[in-house]
């Protein structure tokens, strides 16, 4: 599925939304609106292998998320700045948010899928049906 948004192309696993439009003063503030827009939410850099696999994961589960692939904003940086200060890590990407509640990075998210709290936490937040 293709989906247009104001400035970027969708790629099969989600939304890539643009930023440019957020002019909020505070990067975290900026990252807390755009979490409460969608039920999955991947801060990315579309260039990382890790980030790319998560993506992947997501649709292969069936849940189409909102990427914000933070090498292509300008303000991207900032977003990173403020993910490595919420996360209290020197890497910032990927990040995943579901339900607007941080999830983590990949290592939290592949522990979450592989222990089985995933999945409910993706039907609690609407993104899985089944």
């Amino acid at each position: 599925m293709q989906y247009q948004t104001e400035h970027y192309q969708a790629e099969s696993w989600g939304y890539y939304m643009p930023m440019r439009s957020m002019h909020m003063a505070d990067p975290l503030e900026r990252v807390g609106r755009l979490v409460s827009k969608s039920a999955v939410v991947i801060f990315s850099v579309s260039s990382c292998c890790m980030c790319h696999a998560l993506k992947r994961l997501f649709c292969g589960m069936g849940v189409n998320p909102t990427v914000y692939e933070l090498d292509q904003d300008p303000r991207g940086k900032e977003i990173e700045r403020a993910l490595m200060r919420l996360l209290g890590s020197s890497s910032a990407v990927p990040v995943v948010f579901v339900g607007g509640k941080l999830i983590g990075a990949m290592d939290r998210v592949m522990a979450s899928h592989i222990n089985g709290s995933l999945v409910p936490l993706l039907k609690e937040a609407g993104a899985l049906w089944l």
